[in-house]
């Protein structure tokens, strides 16, 4: 049965709907979907069998990708073997899925976490397309990956999913009002003077949650490659240097190196929601977190086998050294309605790997 929305219906389409609206044909897959490609409340996005490597970042404007592809290209070679991405290089991959939305439906790209957590910058692009990772409803084309190693070198093939997109009828985001009611019924943080005005507010923790005290990683460079199909595949002193804690609970980013870190507070994502991170105010501080990946319903969630988990921050400094402080709101975590329950929620046995996490490194590092 076809896809159909009245105009009160507003939501993050759950993961039945995105298969009825790929059976409608307005996702087109290259072949058959894999049989975990369709999560909670997003779907994994699959590169195709060729790269290039191109000059510039870019957006399309008025053109389409393939277009300026021409424009910038250095070289182009297969994914079908394996290649690898070199860090500090942009490529773009053609994905395996393209769209032919509805005049309804609008659409949004975010890294999925491992990519983050691995601090390769990647975004989603489309013809004609004036912004990263939006789609806009009725879009019919092709949909591509820009993507831009920043600390390892990675071995990507075709198949690999470095993003995953969600799709959405009307506007769905919880006001003031609406956060403040829902934070009241399930306690979205374990903080009892939450701020939840605009979104819920999410501190950094320096106080030493992580095993053996520790508050945080910092990357290596001149590492190895990072196969990003290898699970639990690499020892973590080869890529990473351990963190520990201070007395005075603060930490000094240095310029241009990527940590990881973890929020002061557990959150969680109730049934029947959906969450993104957004940045609390660029002019805080002289740091950026990359906010990778989207809260599926039932992250942290106790019916789902969470009982809270920590929101894990891929964390940048600028030009400068920047001090951090213990609770040092970061970000915020906005929440959206899905138009309907999904059929499994995150944690759910569907192969979730950050359920009820606190400090955790990407599930291509040993425990």
């Amino acid at each position: 049965m076809a896809l159909t929305f009245a105009v009160e219906d507003k939501g993050i389409l759950p993961d039945r709907m995105i298969a009825q609206l790929a059976a409608d044909g307005g996702i087109l897959p290259a072949y058959q979907f894999a049989a975990d490609q369709i999560q909670p409340a997003s779907l994994d996005l699959r590169l195709g069998d060729v790269a290039y490597r191109v000059r510039a970042s870019f957006l399309p404007g008025s053109t389409t990708v393939a277009k300026r592809i021409d424009e910038l290209k250095l070289h182009e070679f297969s994914l079908t073997d394996g290649a690898v991405l070199e860090t500090g290089c942009v490529y773009i991959v053609p994905l395996l899925e393209s769209l032919a939305l509805p005049d309804d439906i609008v659409a949004a790209a975010n890294p999925k976490s491992s990519t983050g957590r691995l601090d390769v910058f990647t975004r989603v692009i489309a013809d004609e397309i004036r912004g990263f990772d939006r789609i806009a409803a009725g879009y019919h084309g092709p949909l591509y990956a820009e993507i831009s190693p920043r600390t390892f070198p990675v071995l990507v093939r075709e198949g690999s999913r470095l993003s995953q997109i969600r799709f959405r009828h009307g506007h769905a985001l919880l006001d003031a009002d609406g956060l403040r009611a829902l934070h009241a019924r399930e306690r979205l943080v374990d903080s009892d003077n939450a701020d939840v005005s605009e979104g819920v507010a999410v501190g950094v923790d320096l106080s030493g949650l992580g095993p053996g005290g520790l508050v945080g990683y910092r990357a290596k460079r001149h590492t190895g490659l990072i196969d990003v199909e290898r699970r639990a595949g690499y020892a973590v002193p080869d890529f990473w240097e351990p963190i520990p804690a201070r007395a005075d609970k603060s930490l000094i980013l240095d310029p241009n190196e990527f940590y990881i870190l973890a929020s002061k507070e557990a959150v969680q994502v109730p049934p029947g929601y959906a969450a993104e991170m957004v940045p609390f105010d660029p002019l805080v501080g002289e740091f950026r977190v990359h906010y990778a990946g989207f809260f599926d319903p039932g992250f942290g969630y106790a019916g789902a086998g969470g009982k809270g988990a920590r929101a894990v921050l891929e964390v940048r400094s600028r030009e400068v050294p920047f001090i951090l402080e213990h609770g040092q709101i970061v970000g915020r975590l906005v929440y959206e309605k899905m138009l309907a329950m999904p059929d499994k929620l995150y944690g759910q046995g569907i192969g979730s790997n950050y359920q009820a996490q606190t400090l955790k490194l990407s599930k291509h590092f040993k425990a």
